[in-house]
């Protein structure tokens, strides 16, 4: 008996380790160190794409040219601008996401002091998007499986999806 509960605890511990989205607990670790969590927070479960959500892209514009969530705006991050939502209510929805949720929370934050007031972070941003089965597009009308992947130490987080570098 103690074999056949030991191998079903096995099989149920190896099947858990693969396709793990935030829920891994390294991933899940590490993102909590990585953020602040000055700004609000949502996770793409809660994410309804049938809402009037306008989603802002804080990487930079090669990355967003790979892939990025249907009709985002792109704002960038090193060269950061926010002139991009400059015909954007002040009070609508906003999602911010970068790879994993650090440089969109800073520019969450920007936009708050802005004065936009419904602002938040997507939590492991567009990898946890990938991850979870969303899809990502290269156009208005071209979904792909490709999503740029930073740098091969946080590409390691993006584990569905074809991953491209450049």
């Amino acid at each position: 008996m103690g074999k056949f509960l030991f191998t079903i605890v096995a099989v149920f511990t190896i099947t858990l380790s693969f396709g793990q989205t935030v829920e891994d607990r390294a991933y899940s670790a590490k993102l909590q160190r990585l953020l602040s969590h000055t700004v609000p927070e949502v996770s793409v479960s809660e994410v309804d794409t049938n809402d009037s959500i306008v989603f802002v892209d804080a990487r930079e514009e090669n990355e967003y040219k790979v892939s990025h969530i249907k009709k985002a705006v792109w704002v960038g991050y090193n060269k950061l601008d926010l002139s991009r939502l400059k015909d954007t209510p002040k009070d609508q929805k906003i999602i911010v996401y970068c790879s994993v949720g650090y440089r969109s929370e800073k520019v969450s934050e920007k936009l708050i002091k802005q004065g936009f007031t419904d602002v938040s972070n997507l939590y492991g941003g567009i990898f946890e998007w990938k991850n979870t089965g969303r899809l990502v597009h290269e156009s208005e009308t071209q979904t792909t499986e490709e999503v740029h992947a930073y740098d091969k130490t946080w590409g390691q987080w993006l584990r569905r999806g074809k991953k491209c570098y450049e």
